[in-house]
């Protein structure tokens, strides 16, 4: 608070004059505690006296001048914008202008956006199937979904699109953007790419359909190794991915010998669903916490005791696209040593977004807070970087000359198990032997799975 001295050294003042210095005084009449006080005030203004008065610091109030140049603004578009504008449009795009130029996630929800957002986190709604975000004026792809019509058609994360159809993106909000990425299913929409390592744009036609996205897949990779792929976070995902633990060690028929978590090009989603499944694989302390300038804004998970796969090793897979949500899993059980983060750096979107009902049928979706892994390490721009860089490549075979072994040899004798080595080499062409990232996890799985088994033996002798 800071103190003003008012000087008036006129015996009377118009009734006018006085109302509008008390109101170019924001706060002046609440500034005292009795309506006398505020008569005596008065009183001593009208009589010539020193007042002295106590007022906000004015850091802290609205800047009067910036007021002026909107109002300003605001009536220059009425009188000479080149067609008639309604009050209520101008009004509503000087709060979504207000929102989307605090950071790219921060929005303005009318009525549609929020069936939107609803559509979102239950899994099925219509369009294209990709995370967008906005990046220096573009929308940047944060990732293709799993089996959706854009990972089918090849679009990639990193992908910054420049061109919707035949409207550049330029100038465009990230709200008007997605209304043309949405549309009736089975109509095409061409988007215009510039994409990292290409000379030029490339163009990618996109057919729409209802997008309706498996949370969870898993299956047993090899024997005794699980995947699981969890391709977005939503609502009932925590739940899922428990049951999909419980049904690979089913299956198998014991505890596995090595579970891979697949996090590549998820986008992520509702922080939730992210602690639940941090929380079947850890048996206490922090998994994540937040930080804001409101209290409610500050807010700390923990684990529960009971860890779904108690000892079984674990590995991480994240990339470019994993987000959010995902980087919360991955960043839990990197702090913990609960698992090896194994792929290459994520994508760094560590905020909290609150939606902040305004009426029944209008919203804000506005930043509030941080995101803190249990360690203290902020994901904000920065990422998860994986304990192992593994970048995506190719696997060829190479050529070279024949190799002959015993088993070539006519008259060899058979060994006892010729026959199952036989059917374990028809495996290795799988679609996972395809896929380095996910190879080079299986093969580190492998590797401590044959160190636990050479070092069981000491232990228990040691016993």
């Amino acid at each position: 608070m800071r103190r003003v001295r008012c000087f008036n050294h006129a015996a009377t003042i118009s009734a006018l004059a006085l109302v509008a210095c008390l109101t170019a005084l924001p706060g002046l009449i609440h500034a005292q505690e009795t309506d006398d006080e505020t008569e005596q005030l008065l009183q001593g203004i009208q009589h010539g006296e020193q007042v002295e008065i106590e007022l906000p610091d004015p850091e802290e109030q609205l800047p009067l001048d910036d007021l002026r140049k909107f109002a300003e603004v605001f009536g220059r578009i009425k009188d000479a914008y080149v067609e008639e504008v309604d009050d209520r449009k101008l009004l509503e795009s000087a709060i979504k202008g207000m929102l989307s130029d605090l950071d790219p996630h921060s929005t303005y929800l009318a009525p549609k956006d929020y069936e939107q957002l609803e559509e979102s986190t239950s899994g099925e709604f219509g369009g294209l199937g990709i995370e967008v975000g906005m990046e220096d004026g573009f929308v940047k792809v944060i990732s293709p979904i799993d089996d959706t019509p854009a990972q089918k058609a090849g679009v990639q994360a990193g992908d910054l699109i420049i061109k919707l159809g035949d409207q550049p993106v330029k100038g465009m909000s990230l709200e008007e953007a997605v209304k043309l990425m949405r549309g009736k299913p089975g109509t095409v929409l061409t988007l215009t790419i510039m994409r990292e390592g290409e000379s030029a744009p490339i163009e990618i036609d996109v057919e729409r359909d209802v997008i309706k996205v498996t949370s969870i897949k898993s299956r047993i990779i090899e024997k005794g190794y699980g995947y699981v792929r969890i391709t977005q976070f939503q609502e009932d995902t925590g739940s899922q991915f428990t049951t999909a633990l419980e049904d690979l060690e089913k299956e198998h028929g014991s505890d596995l010998d090595g579970l891979i978590i697949d996090l590549r090009n998820n986008p992520g989603g509702i922080l939730q669903a992210a602690v639940e499944a941090a929380d079947a694989l850890l048996d206490e302390g922090l998994i994540v916490y937040t930080e804001g300038r409101i209290q409610s804004s500050r807010l700390r998970f923990n684990a529960e005791p009971g860890d779904v796969m108690t000892d079984t090793p674990i590995v991480v897979l994240i990339n470019g696209g994993s987000a959010s949500a995902s980087e919360i899993l991955a960043g839990a059980l990197q702090d913990h040593e609960r698992a090896v983060v194994m792929g290459t750096q994520s994508f760094g979107k560590g905020s909290v977004q609150t939606v902040i009902p305004l009426d029944e049928t209008h919203a804000i979706k506005m930043t509030t807070a941080r995101y803190y892994t249990p360690d203290g390490r902020s994901i904000q721009a920065k990422g998860i970087k994986p304990d192992i860089e593994v970048k995506p490549a190719e696997l060829t075979e190479l050529e070279g000359q024949p190799v002959f072994t015993e088993a070539d040899l006519s008259g060899h004798l058979e060994g006892q198990d010729e026959e199952q080595n036989a059917a374990e080499m028809e495996t290795e062409a799988s679609p996972e032997s395809r896929d380095f990232q996910l190879r080079s996890a299986l093969n580190l799985l492998k590797g401590l799975g044959i160190l636990n088994k050479r070092n069981k033996p000491e232990q228990e002798s040691a016993d």
